[in-house]
């Protein structure tokens, strides 16, 4: 019992203190909102006023974080990227996982900024594309003096009765998730050793990609599939990052399988999945390995299409085709060796699942509503007779092939007699040319 009350008085000192936060911020909004509104002789009215009538409010002192330790933990994130522009942060772009993650982190005073918190993410998400347990570590504001990951601060006096030994660890979960969006929840957190990398320490990955079973051949897929297990060059698979100095494009490749989610071969709204687990992937790598199973998968193109693409003496450009749509893709897994993780307390995962729960009822509502008006087009008719029920067959290559943006089955050109992209040596050379005049302008400049 006194405990579970001590706890709580934990609990509710972080809440109060991450609160005190909020409405200092809300606070400083509104006045600068109404600071609009105001003309210029009214401003210094109020400014007369205020100086004369109104005491000075103190200013709050910034955040004392030498009365701490830190500890290096690691922490498991789940978010639907549909509505954001990729995981990692980006100038000049606001709306990034990251950016509303460390927002979170520096408004509940975890940590002082990026630059000092040691961070590192396992898998870097492109816009639309959502992760179910992705994994990132870094180092934040401790309760505790020692234990696994606890890095004891030098400016603590001996004196300091901030940390005790006897005292429990925040509870790092609810405090983060109350400062994020609906999409984006901290499933978990573990206490990791101080050479743990979320990006380094990483033995795989798992994606997975959701598709209609549609008129797709799965059993064709999955013995294509089966070409990309292994060590390969994957530069016929992916966007060419040359701008990032990304020269090495090969992936090693452990599994691929496509499955259907139930076991109804009449459903006509039926859905697979494919699964790929691999050490590390390239950037679009599994989007584009997708695009050309799915052309195998409808019988546009023969397996044999993945031998001759990863044979770079005999395909060392890239020939040209859409990479498949990033909606459906999500970082599914990321194993790591001896890693604990905890997910604090039962009516924190209730909290989580109920904010999922939202999102997943009212994404249902649509999916249902969209669904009965397709079936009511299928049986559409008129007095005339010259209206006919849209046919289902239709619907069906439609519904899986419009996942690859612009592709046309009625007009489809073989991927062997396509345009090729550049070399990588061409892309290179264009890349140095380009960095070599920016160069020339800013010192003429």
């Amino acid at each position: 019992m006194e405990e579970r009350t001590k706890r709580k008085r934990d609990d509710s000192r972080e809440e109060l203190l991450v609160r005190l936060t909020e409405l200092e911020n809300q606070n400083r909004e509104l006045k600068e909102r109404l600071s609009t509104f105001e003309t210029p002789s009214s401003q210094s009215v109020n400014k007369k006023a205020k100086k004369s009538n109104e005491p000075k409010l103190k200013k709050r002192k910034a955040f004392d974080f030498s009365r701490y330790n830190v500890r290096h933990i690691a922490l498991k994130i789940a978010y639907l990227g549909w509505d954001y522009h990729g995981f990692a942060s980006q100038e000049n772009i606001e709306n990034t996982i990251e950016a509303h993650f460390f927002n979170a982190l520096q408004k509940a005073c975890l940590i002082k900024d990026r630059t000092t918190c040691n961070y590192s993410r396992c898998g870097r998400t492109d816009k639309g594309v959502s992760a179910l347990a992705q994994v990132i570590s870094l180092e934040v504001r401790s309760n505790l003096d020692e234990g696994c990951g606890v890095i004891q601060n030098k400016e603590l006096s001996t004196h300091d009765n901030t940390v005790n030994k006897n005292e429990e660890e925040l509870n790092y979960v609810h405090v983060i998730n109350k400062l994020l969006p609906d999409e984006i929840r901290v499933l978990a957190w573990a206490p990791v050793a101080l050479d743990f990398k979320a990006r380094f320490s990483c033995l795989y990955r798992m994606y997975k990609y959701y598709f209609p079973a549609a008129n797709f051949d799965i059993e064709r897929m999955n013995e294509a599939g089966k070409k990309f297990i292994g060590e390969h060059d994957f530069r016929n698979f992916c966007k060419m990052d040359v701008g990032n100095n990304v020269t090495s494009f090969c992936r090693n490749i452990l599994s691929v399988d496509v499955q259907r989610l139930n076991n109804s071969s009449e459903n006509e709204y039926e859905m697979c999945v494919m699964t790929v687990r691999g050490m590390a992937f390239l950037w679009h790598q599994v989007r584009c390995m997708v695009a050309i199973l799915f052309l195998i998968g409808e019988n546009l193109e023969e397996p044999e299409i993945i031998d001759h693409m990863l044979n770079i003496t005999k395909c060392p450009r890239r020939p040209q085709y859409n990479m498949a749509s990033e909606i459906p893709l999500v970082l599914f897994h990321c194993e790591y060796k001896d890693i604990n993780w905890q997910y604090d307390h039962p009516d924190e995962l209730q909290r989580i699942s109920n904010s999922y729960q939202r999102l997943w009822t009212t994404s249902s509502i649509k999916t249902t509503m969209i669904r009965e008006l397709l079936n009511g087009l299928h049986t559409v008719t008129d007095e005339s007779g010259e209206c006919e029920p849209v046919s289902s067959c239709e619907d069906k290559t439609f519904a899986g092939m419009c996942l690859i943006p612009g592709h046309h089955i009625k007009s489809y050109k073989k991927i062997l007699t396509r345009a090729l992209c550049d070399s990588l040596e061409t892309k290179l050379e264009n890349h140095s040319a380009k960095q070599q005049r920016l160069k020339n302008k800013n010192s003429t400049d």
